[in-house]
């Protein structure tokens, strides 16, 4: 029996798609290798297992745009052999080979050390979203925004939930922002949303030199 150790998508002479499980690793160039336990299924994956050119550019491709593992080469001091680490972007599942595989090379650049206080199963649910969002809230900080709410769009989504309850959890005023308001209100208000606001108030273009209503936001649209 061949071990299903790597998850390989194929677009075919015809266009038709073949997904097929292969013996070995598809490594990328990369300073890093890792032994890879966790990759998780983002829209985006689905998009590649679909065949989709524009999420698909190389063919054959190995999907997953996040990975989490422990390192098991390095050239990079900061990112130790037996070190737990995720790595986010870099093109991972898209134009560079990603996660659905047991060993994968990757740039240190791209690549964290993940915290003690995190297992690696913590680390791929919070995963490419939560990671992003982290990035969003961290933004806000360093550009010293000024008091008042901070809104956050398509709050329901990975990056904005996380967003809203960072924020939060951070001590800013946050205003979720979302076209589900009477499905996920009560949602968003548990997780820190001060405010949840119905995106269709959005819908009619503002006027000119209106008074700002927010400080500062996180926009995933």
């Amino acid at each position: 029996m061949v071990p299903m150790s790597t998850l390989l998508v194929t677009r075919n002479a015809d266009n038709t798609i073949t997904h097929s499980f292969e013996e070995g690793s598809y490594l990328n160039e990369g300073d890093v290798l890792v032994d890879v336990t966790h990759s998780s299924l983002n829209y985006k994956d689905a998009m590649a297992l679909d065949g989709n050119k524009g999420v698909m550019r190389v063919n054959p491709l190995v999907p997953g745009i996040d990975i989490v593992g422990t390192v098991a080469r390095s050239a990079v001091e900061r990112l130790p052999v037996g070190s737990l680490v995720a790595s986010f972007g870099d093109g991972l599942g898209e134009f560079r080979h990603g996660g659905y595989t047991d060993s994968q090379r990757v740039n240190s650049y791209a690549t964290v050390a993940i915290p003690a206080q995190f297992t690696a199963e913590q680390a791929a649910a919070i995963g490419t979203a939560g990671y992003t969002a982290a990035l969003c809230v961290n933004a806000l900080s360093t550009h010293e925004v000024p008091e008042g709410p901070i809104l956050v769009t398509g709050a329901t989504g990975g990056v904005g939930s996380v967003a809203v309850n960072i924020l939060a959890n951070k001590g800013y005023e946050v205003h979720a922002l979302t076209g589900r308001v009477q499905e996920y209100g009560d949602y968003l208000h548990r997780i820190g949303a001060a405010e949840v606001i119905d995106r269709a108030e959005f819908a009619v273009p503002g006027r000119p030199l209106q008074k700002a209503h927010y400080a500062g936001a996180v926009d995933t649209s």
